[in-house]
């Protein structure tokens, strides 16, 4: 099951998961990243592209509480579905993306 969190809504998911170590997977592409990031408060934050995740989906533990992130939030909900399909058993969609970080949560993240 995918979990879907906005980013002012992050807090309390990570809080439920702290035991876990929760990890934030940040989807982006590298350009992306260099335009705007998200700092580590309370997670692990891990950046993988979508589109060489498949490749290196071994460095992710399965068991691990995993939230997802992108721009506006779609690629991290396929790849959310994916890391389900492939035995993730926690696994959370940031909603809004980093664009909606922005908003909710920090300020100070530039928007594109």
């Amino acid at each position: 099951m995918i979990d879907h969190v906005r980013p002012a809504q992050l807090a309390d998911w990570l809080l439920g998961h702290a035991a876990e170590s929760p990890l934030v997977l940040d989807v982006r592409e590298p350009w992306e990243l260099q335009t705007a990031s998200v700092a580590p408060q309370g997670f692990e934050l891990v950046a993988i592209p979508m589109g060489q995740l498949p490749g290196r989906l071994r460095e992710l533990d399965p068991g691990r509480p995993t939230a997802c992130l992108c721009h506006h939030g779609m690629r991290s909900l396929r790849v959310a579905a994916f890391l389900v399909q492939s035995g993730f058993e926690q696994v959370a969609n940031i909603t809004g993306g980093i664009d909606a970080w922005s908003h909710e949560r920090d300020p100070a993240v530039p928007h594109y």
